[in-house]
């Protein structure tokens, strides 16, 4: 593969994906979603860019096609690096947006709204997976973990347009997605540990970096669950805790815009990335509780901080991880009977058992119909740590081309039409968001300090 060659393909996508977004937007669909789009578009399912401009190129330096589909494979290996480096962006961001200062003023909503859009989504996507996979344990989590996360991308810009950020119903909505968003990671953990065991059992090399599965063979069933929850556990308080001291400590030394920062802040999220490899945690589980270790480092007067991560990730990173999403769907098994049977139970499924638990558990304490109808409604999207996940599963093998085609269709689906429906809701209804003992939310709850 010629510098060249790579270099007309590489600026055939970044103007792609720079242009279909942009192109998109004027019908309001989000910035995620145009990029999936955009990669179903250029993948091998659609026109193959990478493939056609291989061979193009081949042919400008007359080199031939075993030239041409070695500089396809290498260009797709950078892709999938680089989607692996955003899916850690995102979720290290994801973990930075996080603020539980607020959680005294709404205790009883996040309790409630946390537990029911956790738990009835979760057992809806088990048995949607039950019904078509019965025996396969690990995809059941995972599709359990899927229906159980929400989308804080889609919940606080629609929270902080409706000006309901400074609410007792937009304070629990938001917590509450981020408290869910924590248990379905992980679940997700859960589901992929379980199944590297399965795995280890055929071949010792699928153990990958876990120091954990070379001693998991100690246990067995339920017992290897439960000592892998503990692992988790101890992982989850020792990152937080030393992570958060090492932000403040280097705090002190440095300032917001220096360079280096960026770089010390990115190997400290690494190697907490890593570690949680080596205890045989995924590399989403990680990056998100380094972020949420983070999270208090990084804002008030520090918040350039966090501006520059957003843009490290957001400006460049980030997007090749939903453009190789959306170049790894397989438009083929739409073909199938079952790939249309299990699109239609996931995307049925997740929607009912979303609406029925987030206006179930607002109604519960106190608000009003419409209220209770909206958080539902903002339960329902499935966008950033849905498809991240998916993609972890498909990677790894657990998740069939078929159920994760599901969840692309599933995120499209849920996520272009909620924001307009909630404005709908909310017009001339205004007080029913703000009532069930509404009260003045402290000065915490501003909308600058929730970034």
């Amino acid at each position: 593969m010629t510098s060249g060659s790579f270099l007309i393909i590489f600026i055939a996508l970044i103007a792609l994906m720079a242009v279909i977004p942009f192109l998109l937007k004027r019908w309001e669909i989000p910035q995620v979603i145009a990029l999936l789009l955009a990669g179903m578009l250029i993948g091998p399912s659609g026109i193959d860019l990478v493939g056609n401009l291989s061979q193009f190129t081949a042919w400008l330096h007359g080199a031939d096609a075993v030239e041409a589909a070695t500089t396809a494979s290498h260009f797709n290996t950078l892709i999938a690096s680089l989607g692996s480096l955003g899916l850690m962006f995102l979720m290290a961001l994801a973990g930075m947006e996080a603020d539980f200062k607020l959680i005294k003023s709404v205790r009883i909503p996040v309790i409630v709204l946390s537990i029911l859009t956790f738990s009835i989504p979760a057992v809806a996507g088990y048995f949607v997976y039950r019904y078509f996979l019965p025996q396969d344990l690990a995809g059941k989590l995972l599709y359990a973990s899927l229906f159980a996360s929400h989308s804080v991308g889609i919940v606080f810009p629609v929270i902080r347009e409706l000006k309901l950020s400074q609410s007792r119903f937009g304070a629990s909505v938001l917590i509450s997605t981020v408290i869910t968003d924590i248990s379905s990671i992980i679940l997700l953990a859960v589901s992929v540990q379980i199944f590297r065991q399965s795995q280890n059992a055929v071949s010792p090399v699928a153990a990958g970096l876990s120091l954990f599965d070379r001693f998991a063979a100690h246990f067995s069933g339920h017992a290897m669950i439960l000592a892998f929850l503990l692992v988790v556990l101890g992982y989850l308080c020792a990152t937080i805790l030393v992570v958060n001291i090492i932000g403040k400590q280097l705090m002190k030394y440095f300032t917001p815009g220096e360079d280096v920062l960026i770089t010390i802040m990115l190997a400290v999220i690494l190697g907490a990335v890593v570690l949680g490899e080596l205890c045989g945690i995924n590399l989403v589980v990680g990056a998100f509780i380094a972020g949420l270790a983070l999270s208090t480092v990084v804002k008030g007067k520090n918040a350039l901080l966090f501006r520059r991560f957003e843009s490290i990730g957001y400006g460049f990173l980030i997007p090749f991880l939903f453009i190789s999403i959306g170049m790894s769907t397989d438009f083929s098994v739409f073909g199938e009977m079952s790939g249309w049977t299990i699109t239609v139970l996931t995307v049925a499924g997740l929607i009912g058992s979303k609406m029925i638990s987030g206006y179930g558990a607002l109604r519960f304490c106190g608000f009003k119909r419409r209220a209770s109808i909206a958080a539902g409604l903002m339960t329902v999207p499935q966008l950033s740590a849905t498809l991240a996940a998916a993609a972890i599963g498909k990677n790894l093998g657990i998740l069939q081309p078929v159920f994760f085609n599901a969840i692309i269709v599933l995120s499209i689906v849920t996520t272009l039409p909620v924001p307009t429906l909630v404005r709908l809701l909310l017009k001339n209804h205004e007080e029913d968001f703000h009532s069930a003992g509404e009260f003045t939310v402290p000065r915490v709850l501003k909308d600058e300090e929730l970034l």
